[in-house]
């Protein structure tokens, strides 16, 4: 626990071995693994909405899939992250299960969407996710054992 460096919702943070990064209540939100093995170099991600461009004014980049992970790139870049990087990706619930809800108030569904396309466009494979369902989740990332862990509200383990 002394080694966990917490990840807020709309945040994102970087770090190397043995540093551990954790991020809670991932409801609709999308946590965002980023990985250099060769560094031990990782950074998380919580996001709360995929795109900022509807959004005027000052925007916090943490907040938004399509800047918060170049900005968490770049901050891995900055602590030494030289090789190719992988993702794992967990979150994206829809939370008003049995509720008929348009397709624009689809938070969860679009986040996900909106991080896989990026990922996509940057050339980085995700190695493993647990996305969709009714389910809030939390999310471990051990930079020193390279693992993964994902907590459901349900209390279900799952490694990525």
């Amino acid at each position: 626990m002394e080694n966990d460096l917490k990840v807020g919702i709309g945040e994102y943070k970087s770090s190397r071995a043995p540093q551990s990064l954790v991020t809670i209540a991932l409801g609709s939100c999308v946590g965002i693994a980023l990985y250099e093995p060769r560094s031990r170099i990782g950074g998380l991600s919580h996001i709360m909405l995929p795109d900022s461009t509807a959004f005027h004014g000052e925007k916090k980049p943490g907040k938004f899939a399509d800047l918060a992970i170049p900005s968490l790139i770049d901050e891995m870049r900055l602590l030494g992250a030289k090789g190719d990087l992988t993702a794992r990706i967990a979150g994206g619930a829809s939370m008003f299960q049995g509720k008929k809800t348009s397709p624009h108030l689809q938070i969860g569904r679009r986040n996900v969407e909106a991080v896989k396309r990026i990922l996509e466009e940057l050339d980085i494979p995700i190695l493993g996710e647990h996305t969709g369902d009714h389910v809030g989740r939390s999310m471990k990332f051990d930079l020193e054992k390279q693992t993964i862990q994902v907590r459901t509200a349900n209390r279900e383990y799952i490694d990525l």
